[in-house]
């Protein structure tokens, strides 16, 4: 038996095809690590997505207390199911704690998404990659930037498979359902913001509302986070929100991938969804100065943008060069989850 572990939403986006394609038997496992409002019952079965087998129900906290209370809770449950490896995805805190907890009781390990680097300590995210990385035996990646990075870092070729995106399997087995969804006529901008230094900071929250209404009339619609509009109604910005921006609830899997393929360009921070844009040949500005994911902007249709200052050039640069066919990325074709499978088949062996 293989335990694999989720520790928020998109992770299930990931693991869904490595358990299809997986023979051996597979115990998922939920850490409860972000409450989600989404992660209903419903969420399941409009993706087909496995409901997990545990969930931790950890809860947030701060990133060492619940780095701690995940181990906490996953030690009786991994003593008590004795699986025969320990797959986790994935920056999350769950996928440092799980790998941790499995690496003490000599259990082999897997990563998927091994080698992303920002080279940005400040990160949270890149010291869980870090440390994941050191002690898992296998290490699978999304791209070749990956496997200099794990090299450069002292982890032996023998340890590194290069898999593909099953994030990317995922996407083009609902993309087909997602496209009978409706989208606003005529060009529009998607905006999808969650990272603390965007959106829990006074400052830079209104930068941003003010460089998105420099984008007029380009209509933008931003399906926000409940704490970014919390945000704006604490700090007085709902004052300053821009007639083209559309501020809607956030949308469930296939709403929000239909309305990325639909628009003239996306804004967000989100890693991500820089993959998904990328493959489906939507251009993509991402708010950040770093990325641990430089394919996207390489081969993809990905452009950094470090400062709201910046945002209305690089939208227009990005709205008129818009590619005609989406780039292609080796091996984000839609059949990672089975190549993961095989190297965890093997490892098991």
């Amino acid at each position: 038996m293989i335990d694999l572990i989720c520790g928020a939403r998109p992770n299930f986006m990931k693991v869904d095809p490595i358990i299809r394609s997986l023979k051996t038997p597979v115990r998922l496992v939920h850490t409860g690590q972000h409450y989600d409002y989404s992660m209903s019952g419903s969420f399941f079965d409009q993706l087909g997505l496995p409901r997990p087998d545990i969930n931790l129900g950890v809860g947030s906290s701060t990133v060492t207390v619940q780095t701690a209370e995940i181990m906490k809770a996953y030690e009786p449950v991994f003593i008590q199911g004795k699986p025969d490896a320990v797959v986790v995805v994935g920056d999350v805190n769950s996928t440092l704690a799980c790998v941790l907890t499995a690496v003490r009781y000599s259990t082999p390990t897997v990563h998927v998404e091994a080698g992303l680097r920002s080279f940005d300590r400040t990160m949270p995210e890149e010291i869980n990659r870090l440390l994941t990385d050191q002690i898992s035996d296998m290490l699978l990646i999304t791209s070749s930037e990956a496997r200099d990075n794990l090299l450069r870092e002292g982890r032996p070729e023998s340890a590194i498979s290069m898999v593909g995106n099953p994030m990317i399997d995922t996407l083009f087995r609902l993309l087909p359902e997602a496209e009978k969804i409706a989208v606003p006529e005529g060009d529009y901008g998607l905006v999808t913001l969650h990272r603390p230094g965007n959106v829990d900071e006074r400052e830079k929250l209104g930068e941003i509302l003010r460089a998105l209404g420099s984008l007029s009339p380009v209509k933008l619609v931003f399906p926000a986070h409940p704490r970014t509009v919390k945000n704006m109604e604490k700090w007085g910005l709902s004052r300053i929100i821009p007639d083209n921006l559309e501020i809607v609830k956030p949308m469930d899997y296939l709403k929000f991938i239909r309305h990325q393929q639909g628009a003239a360009v996306v804004i967000t921070d989100s890693g991500g969804v820089q993959e998904e844009t990328s493959v489906m040949g939507v251009p993509c500005v991402t708010v950040r100065p770093n990325t641990e994911r430089p394919v996207t902007c390489t081969l993809g249709t990905n452009i950094l943008c470090p400062e709201p200052g910046g945002i209305s050039d690089a939208v227009r640069e990005q709205i008129d060069k818009r590619p005609g066919e989406p780039p292609v990325i080796p091996m984000w074709d839609g059949k990672a989850g089975s190549r993961i499978a095989d190297v965890i088949e093997r490892l098991l062996k």
